[in-house]
This record gives structure tokens, sequence and C-alpha cells, in this order.
């Protein structure tokens, strides 16, 4: 069973179909054997055990609610940036491959959401020390705080069709 399910994960939701979390499906199976909670969609696997048979957990909902003390923000890291900027270059539209930061850290810019901004090696070779302007480029899109919801985009590789109805209901 732990091989099957290593690289599985399920998404959390409150008791009000509120996303929590993503936890390994592992978790998941725990969470729904100890009754605190129960799968509402299933991965079309199943586990086994000695006595009983389930199904794999993909959205699982709690029994009970909890209360959320803040407002969950995505953290600031590469992944996060790409997944922002769909992997595209904000200067040039090519592949992103590295982040930059549009009002540079040496003339007083901050490491926020909105002044960092993926790039291409070239366009990020091609700006150096300058802002954009300074280096007569043009920024696509202005660089932003992502949505409440991005923490998930950033936390798998790809979001299960599953979720995104729960996703959804959320926003």
């Amino acid at each position: 069973m732990a091989e099957r399910f290593a690289m599985r994960s399920a998404l959390v939701l409150n008791a009000t179909f509120e996303p929590l979390s993503i936890v390994p499906a592992r978790r998941a199976i725990c969470l729904v054997l100890s009754d605190k909670a129960e799968i509402v969609e299933d991965d079309g696997t199943q586990v086994h055990a000695e006595t009983f048979v389930m199904p794999g957990p993909l959205v699982i909902r709690l029994r009970y609610v909890v209360k959320v003390p803040y407002h969950r923000r995505t953290a600031m890291s590469r992944r996060a940036i790409f997944a922002r900027d769909n992997h595209c270059c904000q200067y040039c539209g090519a592949f992103a491959d590295s982040i930059d930061h549009v009002m540079p850290r040496s003339r007083g810019g901050k490491h926020v959401w909105e002044n960092v901004t993926a790039a291409c090696r070239g366009c990020n070779l091609k700006k150096r020390d300058r802002t954009p302007d300074e280096a007569g480029m043009l920024l696509a899109n202005k660089p932003h705080t992502p949505r409440e919801l991005a923490w998930i985009t950033v936390s798998v590789d790809r979001i299960p069709e599953a979720w995104k109805q729960y996703l959804a209901y959320a926003s």
C-alpha cells in the first residue's frame, strides 16, 4: 500500500466544503479510517487490508467544522511565480526559466509578489540592473499577488478534474 499511494494526494474539505489542504493519500486514508472524514470522491483504485477494502480517496470531507483563523496566502517561491505567470516570460512571451525583479533589488526594489515576474534568460540578461522602461522593454502583465486558492496550484503538479468543482465552489 505504501508504494501505491506514495505520490497521490487528496483534497481535504471542511464540513462546509471549503478547501482546507492537500494531504498524501495515506493521511487521507487514516482520516477516513478514524472516522474523522468521509470520502467524497475516489480515484478509482481500491485500498486493500486484511479485513476490508475501501476506495482510494481523492477528495475527503471532514465530519466537523474546522475554524480557519487566517486567510491562507501562497508562499512566494520560484515554482509559485512560474505557476502564476504560466511559465511565460512577461517581457517576450517565451518559455520562462528564471525570475526577474521589475524594480531591481539593488535599486530599492522589494522581493514581493508585485515586483517579481517570470522571465526568460535572454530578457533577464538584456534587462540586467535596469527597469523595463530603461531597457526599452514592455511588461505584458503587471505582477500581482495570486488569488486566495493559488496555494493549491503550487502544492501539486496537476489539479485532478474531480477537485475543480470543489475549488470553483470556494471561489
